[in-house]
């Protein structure tokens, strides 16, 4: 991963089911934008335990916020789950290659 975002903080926060949950409310919202009271009303947690989580997807770089007036609209970026979704493809067609490669010794018998 060699963007902007720490590929650490990425998997960190979408380590968390309320953080992946939150994502998904964001994503599937009108304009696909939301606050922080309006994610709360939505989840079995309080409003305050919200804005901390979208703190940690801020830090990652997965949500961004933009300020109007006095309300903090929340919006998911995409950028960085590409990037980590390419790393994991990445690491798995490494596997495949090791996993092929064994495949084929085993294959080949005792020398």
């Amino acid at each position: 991963m060699s963007g902007a975002a720490d590929p650490d903080q990425v998997f960190a926060a979408l380590a968390d089911p309320t953080r992946r949950q939150l994502l998904e409310l964001i994503a599937g919202s009108p304009g696909g934008t939301a606050t922080a009271t309006e994610l709360a009303a939505r989840l079995p947690v309080t409003r305050q335990a919200v804005a901390k989580h979208l703190a940690v997807l801020t830090a990652a770089g997965l949500v961004a916020p933009t300020r109007t007036g006095r309300e903090v609209r929340h919006a998911v970026r995409a950028a960085p789950l590409a990037e980590a979704a390419a790393w994991l493809a990445d690491r798995a067609a490494q596997w495949d290659r090791r996993l092929a490669a064994i495949r084929d010794l085993a294959e080949q018998g005792p020398r």
